[in-house]
């Protein structure tokens, strides 16, 4: 009673604290880029991302083209990790808006276009490049009407080939649409992890906060011919008549040698009731990246309901067995092993080591690495921590998380070494390996997609500065934190068998069907549960569209790791059952063979949903980051079917009164 009376009054003082805290807070938004607000006249200058296109998949630098440049010269934009390996060369812009202005300007006119430059604009053009603007963190957004439908689209085309001709014009004029929000400060907190960086409006900074939110930003694009004499006497920015977009192609700007072309633009600001945390809702909710739910949702029952009828049939079966095993006294059991074939027998073998000991512990352990890597980024995803406003922020949350999970990855595979071992042998060797082995597929992968893109001298490929980068990263943060992972697995306990090893193998006997055609089978069921999800993650990497639906993904995610370990379990009680005592490996890639599914997917898509895609550069890109994404799937979900195999095994042979 003393010890509760003396409790107190430090629980009402903190009880008293938390509250007169709780008074001086305000809410936030989670997340988002920083929240800007602009009093009216306010100059905003648009930024310019890399062009890109579906056709090629090859970004190429906003400047290459001839288009007008600022007055103070191009500057890039700071550009995290993510950014960088995706290709994006965040540049000003002359682009200048003024808030709540309504204008129609004038920016430049070309010299006369030479030879080099028509032929790349027409190219440009016939590829089908895409010119990607922001303004305020949000891309610019054009809507065209097709079949009475409006369907929305990022960034706007270089130029247009009119049907049957062989003429390309250019787009020189933008009509643009601000939409904004007036905002009155009421001491709201915004957090956000854009491009800006942290930032907080709170009580204090009320009055500097009023003002308006920028929170639409669409574009109508048009080909407009000038009369270069009388443009060339302007300045940039001088006012300049605005004008309807020309349905005459003798009114449009044609691409040739010799020719000189204006660049004009004009922007109204139109007041929205839009929010602005609700601003990216447009982007999110495009037509062609709606997904449908029913059709997922559908399927994975599906799936789950089979995978759950195997496992609960499973389970009973071998329930049975053992409740029968154990009823049998020691004579009895001795004429059992004799006279029934099955797992029973194989119990002298079924911890034998398996086939190269040591690349499966390292592929388990780059699995165990890129599993958590993916379950933490979706969960983060899921809760709204990776917005879409923070460009690249979810490529590099994920290096970033496979690079410290590496002592997981080296604790895990050391620690299944000593068991197979039964010492700690070789174990820095192991760690090296684990270290080196998927980072070094995917190096060597991205070394020669490297040396075609810069062939090609595509924005996408990695500049020599981030290859250092990334070599400072694995060797000075995932290889020691990896062998500190390996350190430790030589320190924990090792995983005892059940059960003692025969010195002579037991003859396995012959089958009717080679038993790599189950296990290659085997993958059919996770694919299952992957393959219509998989369609719109490619269609978000590969067609430009947004995916925002994580919370979606990691319920996939989820039944995909109770499939692949309820496949691997079942594949392996088959095997035990035909005294198929060689498990481990068949474990592994009995779930692991859902990547053969997804490459070939992936293989398909390109065939049938990427008819667009021209090249042979291209095709070998997409093929060899589709390769990339295979290998981390099977060492993924080998992993997973392998653990799960390999403790249902050490508790079924445990359950086995052996003398």
């Amino acid at each position: 009673m003393a010890f509760s009376e003396r409790k107190m009054p430090r629980i009402c003082w903190l009880f008293v604290l938390v509250v007169l805290f709780a008074g001086s807070c305000h809410g936030f938004y989670l997340p988002g880029s920083y929240m800007h607000t602009y009093s009216p006249g306010d100059s905003i200058f648009a930024k310019v991302n890399s062009l890109t296109s579906i056709e090629t998949e090859l970004p190429f630098s906003y400047y290459s083209l001839p288009y007008c440049k600022p007055l103070g010269g191009i500057k890039k934009s700071a550009e995290n990790l993510g950014e960088l390996l995706m290709g994006d060369q965040i540049d000003n812009s002359p682009y200048r808006f003024r808030m709540n202005v309504n204008e129609s300007l004038y920016l430049c006119t070309t010299n006369h276009l030479n030879e080099h430059e028509v032929k790349l604009l027409k190219q440009r053009t016939r590829d089908l490049y895409q010119v990607n603007m922001i303004l305020d963190n949000l891309p610019v957004m054009r809507i065209a009407k097709q079949n009475g439908i409006n369907i929305q689209w990022t960034g706007f085309p270089v130029g247009y080939t009119p049907p049957n001709s062989n003429d390309d014009y250019i787009i020189n004029h933008l009509k643009f649409m601000v939409l904004v929000h007036e905002y009155e400060g009421s001491g709201v907190q915004i957090i956000g992890t854009g491009e800006e960086g942290m930032g907080v409006i709170s009580e204090a900074d009320k009055q500097k906060a009023s003002g308006f939110e920028i929170v639409g930003f669409e574009v109508v694009p048009c080909s407009v011919k000038y009369n270069p004499d009388l443009m060339t006497k302007l300045h940039m920015y001088d006012n300049v008549t605005s004008v309807n977009c020309p349905l005459e192609l003798e009114k449009s700007q044609i691409i040739r040698e010799h020719e000189r072309i204006s660049f004009t633009y004009e922007v109204e600001f139109v007041k929205s009731d839009i929010r602005w945390p609700s601003r990216w809702d447009a982007y999110l909710k495009m037509e062609g990246a709606r997904v449908h739910w029913f059709s997922i949702l559908n399927s994975l029952m599906v799936i789950t309901f089979l995978a759950g009828i195997v496992f609960v049939i499973f389970l009973r079966t071998v329930r049975r067995d053992l409740t029968r095993y154990e009823e049998l006294d020691k004579e009895a059991q001795a004429q059992m092993n004799e006279e029934l074939s099955g797992w029973k027998l194989v119990v002298g073998d079924v911890f034998r080591e398996p086939d190269c000991p040591k690349l499966l512990c390292v592929m388990i352990g780059d699995g165990v690495q890129i599993t958590g890597m993916a379950a933490v980024t979706i969960v983060f995803a899921a809760f709204g921590f990776m917005s879409p406003a923070s460009r690249g922020m979810l490529l590099t949350g994920m290096i970033i998380l496979y690079l410290f999970l590496g002592i997981a990855a080296g604790y895990v595979a050391v620690r299944f070494w000593r068991t197979l071992k039964g010492t700690s042998e070789g174990w820095r060797s192991l760690s090296w390996s684990v270290a080196c082995f998927f980072p070094g597929i995917v190096f060597v992968i991205l070394t020669v997609l490297n040396f075609i893109l810069w062939g090609s001298k595509s924005t996408g490929a990695i500049p020599i500065s981030l290859y250092f980068v990334l070599l400072s990263l694995w060797f000075c943060i995932s290889v020691p934190l990896t062998l500190m992972g390996g350190f430790l697995g030589t320190r924990a306990e090792a995983i005892q068998y059940p059960v003692r090893t025969n010195q002579i193998p037991r003859e396995i006997p012959a089958r009717k069907y080679p038993s790599w055609l189950l296990v290659l089978g085997a993958g059919t069921l996770p694919f299952g549960t992957l393959f219509i999800e998989l369609f719109f993650i490619l269609s978000s990497i590969w067609l430009g569209r947004f995916y925002y639906v994580f919370g979606f993904l990691l319920i996939v995610l989820l039944l995909l790791i109770i499939v692949c370990a309820e496949v691997s379990v079942v594949l392996t009680y088959m095997h035990l059952c035909v005294e198929d005592w060689r498990w481990w490996w068949k474990a592994f890639f009995a779930s692991g063979s859902v990547a053969l599914y997804v490459f070939l997917y992936s293989i398909n898509y390109l065939v049938f949903d990427l008819q667009s895609l021209s090249g042979p550069v291209s095709a070998i890109l997409y093929l060899g980051y589709s390769m990339i994404m295979a290998i981390a799937i099977m060492l993924s979900t080998g992993t997973i079917g392998f653990i799960t195999s390999f403790y249902f095994v050490h508790y079924l042979f445990a359950s086995v009164k052996i003398d």
